[in-house]
């Protein structure tokens, strides 16, 4: 998730933005490489490590130069052949602070798993579940974020789009590689939310490259391929019925269903998916054909699923939004859910009509990564570490589509084009049930409609939000799912 720009729309960020730090230019002086080795149990494996923040000097397009610092744990002694997992948040345009300080680093803030508690009060611990047991992790800053600064004579726009933005990593990554010595190590790339984009404009660069960088798995989180067939436009009606498993989880989660007796979640959603799918969709599909008596029908089958009532969905002909329904559901409690983790929920006020509840812990993730760095890592510069993005709104954004209203945004091309390249890539796709960014709707879309070998593509679900890893048992099964991933 991210913590940048104040866009519009809360997609494609990993997190919403709520950070003040300002990225500063130039780079001339370089970041002093630091070193440090430490001990830990990941899994039942006790691992000596050391950690490495380095900059890179790069230019992936001329006239660009930039500098991409990183942070990498690398078990010792190091092996050529051990895999390496490349990892990095949304944005566009964002740190790994996320993933980093919540997941996959050797320290993580303990987010505890009673919503109402302080996060100034969450402890920073030992991160068990770190993958260092399996692979090498390297958390990817783009340039204008974390410690990654672009050179004071580029224009930061130039990056600014989804192919200049996959040719930063891809530049950084063979460069990283080849300092360490690891171009014959097996690679994964772990992308979230527009992260995943970053990771499908990726695969399709190595491809046409015809790189050898040996790439065997990517781990989608949060996936944001699909979006512009899914998001929330009143005249798509395919994004209600794809939706609707989201709306479903959260009214179950939040104990609104009529029918109290539905404590099968897995049934539940079962029966979501058989709805959705079948006359839901087709009453859509009828437009303003369709009768009173069949929108009344669906509205009351709405009610059973979400808990909110027919009458509400009839309010808004049986076309309620994500947002909508986040600002209904306990609205005759006062409260609104929350947008990358729904669980969570927050009284509305003027300034702040639809806020996010789980946007709480975002100061505490900056201040226990802070504490990592300086403590744990060795990091002493002058230098912030920038958590807010240089892109200031979804339109300064390059999606990489020049055929406007006929536009075709075939991200999940990319991935596909991998597939054929690199014959022994698996792809995972992960989602959280409360997350309303980027919901298990529009994931189960992609899936029944990516040009993927099905036999190479694995889906796992967590009961969360858009970082369902805040969750430790969630986060269990994140890196579970992720040492299975590596392990194939």
């Amino acid at each position: 998730m991210i913590k940048p720009i104040m866009l519009s729309v809360a997609l494609l960020t990993g997190v919403l933005p709520c950070a003040t730090v300002v990225a500063k230019q130039g780079n001339e002086a370089g970041f002093t490489t630091v070193k440090t080795t430490h001990q830990g149990t990941f899994g039942a494996t006790a691992v000596t490590f050391n950690s490495v923040v380095e900059g890179f000097a790069l230019e992936p397009l001329e006239s660009g130069r930039l500098e991409v610092v990183s942070t990498s744990y690398l078990r010792q002694p190091e092996s050529a052949s051990r895999p390496v997992l490349f990892a990095f948040n949304g944005g566009p345009i964002s740190p790994a602070v996320y993933l980093h300080t919540l997941a996959l680093g050797p320290w993580r803030l303990a987010v505890d798993d009673n919503l109402s508690a302080d996060p100034a009060q969450f402890p920073l611990i030992k991160n068990t579940y770190a993958p260092l047991d399996v692979a090498d992790v390297v958390l990817f800053d783009p340039a204008g974020t974390g410690y990654s600064r672009f050179d004071s004579d580029t224009t930061p726009q130039m990056y600014f789009g989804n192919h200049n933005d996959a040719a930063q990593f891809v530049a950084f990554m063979q460069a990283w590689l080849t300092r360490h010595d690891r171009m014959d190590s097996p690679v994964y790339i772990l992308g979230e939310s527009y992260g995943t984009m970053r990771v499908a404009a990726v695969a399709e660069q190595l491809s046409e490259q015809k790189s050898k960088v040996n790439l065997r798995g990517i781990y989608l989180f949060g996936q944001a391929l699909n979006l512009q067939e899914t998001a929330q436009r009143h005249d798509n009606v395919l994004t209600y019925p794809l939706s609707l498993p989201t709306l479903a989880a959260l009214g179950w989660y939040h104990q609104q269903l009529p029918d109290k007796n539905t404590t099968d979640f897995a049934a539940h959603m079962q029966a979501v998916n058989e709805f959705a799918y079948g006359d839901y969709l087709q009453v859509l599909l009828k437009g303003n054909t369709a009768s009173n008596a069949e929108k009344t029908a669906i509205a009351e089958r709405l009610e059973a699923l979400t808990g909110l009532s027919a009458e509400t969905h009839l309010q808004y002909d049986i076309r309620i939004t994500k947002n909508q329904f986040r600002a209904e559901l306990l609205k005759h409690k006062g409260l609104v859910l929350g947008a990358n983790d729904g669980r969570y929920v927050q009284a509305p006020s003027e300034d702040a009509p639809l806020p996010d509840g789980s946007s709480t812990i975002y100061p505490a993730v900056f201040r226990a990564f802070d504490t990592i760095a300086a403590q744990k890592l060795g990091v002493d510069t002058p230098r912030e570490y920038v958590v807010s993005s240089p892109v200031k709104g979804l339109g300064d954004w390059d999606w990489g589509s020049k055929a406007g209203p006929f536009a075709k945004y075939p991200y999940a091309n990319g991935i596909a084009d991998a597939m054929v390249q690199y014959p022994q890539l698996t792809v995972m796709v992960g989602a959280g049930h409360y997350d309303t960014l980027t919901t298990t709707g529009a994931t189960d879309y992609l899936l029944r409609h990516a040009d993927w070998p099905k036999e190479r593509v694995m889906k796992r679900y967590y009961p969360g939000g858009h970082m369902a890893y805040t969750v430790e048992a969630n986060l269990a099964q994140f890196s579970a799912d992720l040492k299975a991933l590596i392990a194939r």
